[in-house]
């Protein structure tokens, strides 16, 4: 009997880091501390969470150039969240500095050019076209499909959220009609502040924490610290939640990777404000 219970105590004891039902919150660190030489480094991020969605990590040093390839039957989004650089598409030049988006949309490849003696941290995104997304595409406005799509994030559209406080600062940086069944936006706040727990059994969802995030994200009996620079994945269908404490920062990119054309109508709950 003595031996079962302290077979029972360590069992419990190891299980400690997850919730009653085994279930974690995912999450990787995105390395942008870490010094090197290399002139390029890509990594992937959370393979394999997200069905036909492929993440990585793309670091480059210096005064670089770097030709990105668009994937054929795939769409491609660049989220540049650290450092600063340019990006040629179409013998256009796009300024890129900290949070900024970028979809080359038609064109096959883009030039990423790096600051002389600057960083550049970004996520390369791929989302897989399935049979639908091709027919959808096809119904989406001409310019939203062929044209070069960038924007920083503080210059896109501001929504409100019934989840979120009056405090909070909500912008979609992505709308729902450039590539089928994906949408982005932020959220930003100081403590003490939240977003209540809600469900969304529609869609996977990703975070990513931007500069000076600081926040603890819930997922039904789990919970994880969620700092700036990295990347976390929402259970499907989980009851989540976000805090931040006093003085503390929330900010982050939610990702909206919906199962279908249907699910989209889960958007509808933002509203949008529209600035003088």
């Amino acid at each position: 009997m003595k031996h079962s219970f302290l077979l029972f105590l360590l069992l419990t004891l190891s299980l400690g880091s997850f919730n009653t039902f085994g279930q974690e919150i995912p999450i990787e660190e995105l390395l942008t501390q870490r010094s090197t030489t290399n002139p390029y480094s890509s990594s992937s991020i959370l393979q394999g969470e997200i069905n036909g969605i492929n993440i990585e990590h793309i670091t480059i040093n210096g005064k670089q150039v770097i030709k990105e390839q668009t994937q054929v039957g795939h769409k491609t989004i660049y989220l540049f969240f650290k450092g600063n650089g340019t990006v040629v598409a179409a013998k256009e030049n796009y300024e890129i500095v900290p949070e900024t988006i970028l979809l080359p949309n038609s064109l096959p490849v883009i030039t990423v050019k790096t600051n002389k003696k600057d960083t550049l941290h970004y996520l390369k995104i791929s989302s897989k076209l399935t049979e639908q997304d091709l027919l959808d595409l096809k119904e989406f406005p001409t310019e939203n499909t062929q044209n070069v799509y960038y924007a920083k994030f503080t210059d896109c559209e501001p929504y409100t959220e019934a989840i979120k406080s009056p405090n909070t600062v909500s912008r979609t940086i992505l709308p729902n009609k450039y590539i089928p069944r994906i949408a982005m936006g932020t959220v930003q706040t100081k403590g003490p502040d939240k977003v209540d727990p809600h469900e969304h059994p529609m869609l996977e969802q990703l975070f990513l924490g931007l500069t000076d995030n600081d926040v603890i994200v819930y997922a039904d009996d789990a919970q994880v610290d969620f700092p700036q620079y990295s990347l976390l994945h929402i259970p499907l269908g989980s009851s989540h939640s976000v805090t931040v404490d006093e003085n503390k920062i929330m900010y982050y990119v939610w990702m909206d990777f919906f199962m279908d054309k249907k699910g989209e109508e889960w958007l509808n709950t933002h509203k949008a404000i529209k600035e003088e």
